[in-house]
């Protein structure tokens, strides 16, 4: 049973990040964990074991209130990360964390759960598929610079 992380010491929670977010500094993933444990009204993060107790993966989520694409309501629970380490994929832990979510999600008074994925990132479309999240659009984001 996935294990619900109440600090920023909370064994493998940083590595299992690192391994998801490579590009971000040690210092970012801290302060980002920091500010999730500080506001458990509006996030959620929780790591899975295996039973020789090492970190195999976990999952953060958030309660947004701001519109969701493909949504209807609010707040809506948000996926903001899931991994689990290629040993342990195909064996049922993504599905075990995100209904860990779902439990806090429905606790929280959300009818709904989204998520999002880089428009190239097939292996996570097909992870979602199969956690049972519908596709709802395709965007592709564009800038252009004034100065």
């Amino acid at each position: 049973m996935p294990v619900p992380c109440k600090s920023v010491d909370q064994p493998g929670w940083l590595r299992l990040r690192e391994q998801l977010w490579p590009h971000c500094s040690q210092a970012r993933h801290l302060a980002q964990m920091s500010e999730f444990i500080a506001s458990p009204h509006k996030f959620a993060q929780f790591i899975e074991f295996d039973r020789e107790g090492v970190p195999i993966g976990f999952i953060e989520a958030a309660l947004r209130t701001d519109y969701v694409n493909g949504t209807s309501s609010s707040p809506v629970a948000f996926l903001e990360g899931i991994y689990v380490v290629p040993a342990a994929r195909r064996r049922g832990v993504a599905r075990t964390l995100v209904a860990c979510v779902e439990n806090w999600a429905v606790v929280a008074g959300c009818t709904e759960f989204a998520s999002d994925a880089h428009i190239d990132n097939l292996e996570s479309h097909r992870m979602h598929r199969a956690l049972g999240f519908q596709e709802t659009s395709r965007v592709v984001f564009f800038k252009k610079a004034l100065l």
